[in-house]
């Protein structure tokens, strides 16, 4: 495999491999967001998450990593990422970011998305759509030719445009055989024209995390469930991407069915 600066390069055909274990993932990801609603616990959403995956022959990727307990992470409100699933029964109004892995075929799939659970604030519908257009920004910025920080700044100039601030400690990353690969890809604090070149064969995620109050995150007493320092709510979206020949291929993209 081509290696550039510690990334691993894919061909064709294991880009196809990684478009299928992420429309695994983007599929049970959807399973569990429609589930989403209040008086359905966190635990509850796990479980239709990691039977769905099961189902199609795939394994839950984040179960067991480094001890992680779930199959899905699922952080409420001011919860960041990395939520442990739990038995907390969701309430209405309250915003949810889902981050669903699943591998298959020994090819790991990434994605989430928030949703509001039933009728939620016009500030957290807000939050939550500059959210995913923050995610799409950065998605428009992977193309071959490229740096990361032109796709970076881009993403932050959005978001902080809109009033939100960017998480910093938690980014995305190359993806493939393993979960996480280099690079790490970053969504604050880089210049246009400047970080590693995108280049054909290159798969990693774009994953922005959008506070309403300031960037600074604190890691609760379970080791893994990250919130606001400031108690104000956060939003996540993510998609895995891979750059071709062709063009620029969302890997984590959902069969019709289960659009939301």
């Amino acid at each position: 495999v081509p290696i550039r600066e510690n990334i691993r390069l894919k061909s064709r055909r294991e880009i196809d491999k990684l478009r299928e274990s992420g429309r695994l993932a983007a599929n049970a990801l959807r399973v569990a967001a429609r589930a989403a609603k209040p008086g359905v616990s966190l635990l509850e959403l796990d479980k239709l998450a990691e039977q769905y995956i099961r189902a199609q022959g795939g394994t839950p990727n984040f179960k067991g990593y480094h001890g992680f307990p779930g199959t899905l992470c699922t952080s409420v409100n001011d919860r960041v990422v990395h939520g442990i699933p739990t038995d907390y029964i969701l309430q209405e109004g309250d915003v949810l970011a889902i981050d669903c892995g699943a591998k298959l075929d020994g090819w790991h799939g990434d994605t989430c998305l928030t949703v509001g659970v039933g009728q939620v604030s016009e500030a957290s519908r807000r939050l939550i759509d500059t959210t995913r257009r923050a995610m799409e920004i950065g998605v428009e910025h992977c193309r071959v030719g490229l740096r990361l920080g032109d796709m970076s700044s881009a993403v932050q100039t959005f978001a902080e445009a809109e009033g939100y601030s960017v998480v910093r400690e938690y980014i995305g990353h190359g993806i493939g055989r393993d979960l996480h690969e280099d690079p790490q890809v970053v969504f604050a604090d880089q210049r246009p024209g400047t970080g590693f070149r995108m280049e054909v064969g290159m798969a990693f995620t774009i994953e922005p995390i959008l506070n309403v109050g300031g960037p600074r995150c604190v890691v609760e007493k379970d080791g893994w469930t990250v919130r606001t320092a400031d108690g104000q709510l956060s939003a996540q979206f993510e998609h895995a991407v891979a750059l071709t020949k062709e063009g620029t291929l969302i890997l984590s993209l959902p069969d019709p069915e289960f659009e939301l």
